[in-house]
């Protein structure tokens, strides 16, 4: 049986030419700058799209599977910019589809952008299809992920993703964080990373498929510079941070 839709308010704010999603408090969980709405307006929504920089440009991603909608960025960012790309979204809110699509511009067009209401656990548990990208980013009105972040979440991530796939999770430090990545790294045993947290203090973890990671600082650098021509995305800081944390030519991201 689907487990019910969360009963918190949804609300909108504004300021200084963004607009942002709240569950019934404070707590940010999704913003778009009006003036530019395919832009990723949150450090982490940024961080997130990091995985880019794993693999090599060309024909991957071909599919993306999206636990969380928000207020939709990272999913118009996908649309936007890898026409190529299959999206699937699943959304345990029907209240939240309906708010990306009236206040944040949220593509309608099932044929390539796909959402679905229901929990993202019970999806990836039931389903057999494989994912060249999959996207974790969901909380509740407390900052909660609930059952996105449970072991058996994390197993069905890692059981879904095709050969050269990429998990990435969006952890909170103070909510947990040390056991989150143990789990996660029971899940994908031991093939997984943990970024250097963004400046929100947002922290994000990869884990992959069969397809090893192993790319060094020159590489990571010319595709961010690649992708900041095409998509005008700038994970510059990103590989910055990496670089501080040891990442270089000679000692590569290796997981």
């Amino acid at each position: 049986m689907p487990r019910s839709a969360p009963r918190h308010a949804i609300d909108i704010s504004e300021e200084d030419g963004v607009r942002y999603l709240h569950f019934g408090s404070d707590w940010v969980q999704g913003a778009m700058r009006i003036a530019r709405p395919w832009s990723l307006e949150l450090d982490y929504t940024r961080e997130m799209m990091a995985g880019l920089l794993l693999r090599p440009p060309g024909r991957w991603p071909r599919s993306a599977l999206l636990i969380g909608l928000g207020a939709g960025s990272l999913a118009k960012f996908l649309y936007r910019h890898y026409p190529d790309c299959r999206i699937t979204v699943v959304e345990i809110n029907p209240q939240v589809e309906f708010v990306a699509r009236q206040y944040f511009k949220l593509p309608d067009d099932p044929l390539r952008l796909d959402v679905q209401i229901g929990c993202g656990a019970d999806y990836l548990q039931q389903g057999k299809r494989s994912f060249d990208l999959i996207l974790s980013d969901g909380f509740d009105a407390g900052g909660r992920p609930g059952m996105l972040d449970t072991p058996a979440f994390y197993q069905s991530a890692q059981a879904r993703l095709s050969d050269s796939g990429l998990f990435c999770v969006n952890l909170l430090r103070e909510k947990g964080f040390k056991r989150s990545v143990e789990r996660i790294a029971e899940a994908f045993l031991g093939h997984c990373h943990v970024f250097p947290s963004s400046p929100s203090g947002n922290t994000i973890v990869f884990g992959r498929g069969n397809q090893p990671v192993e790319v060094g600082l020159e590489v990571l650098e010319s595709r961010a510079e690649a992708l900041r021509q095409r998509t005008k995305l700038k994970l510059q800081p990103t590989v910055s941070r990496l670089q501080e944390a040891g990442i270089s030519n000679e000692a590569p991201l290796v997981f």
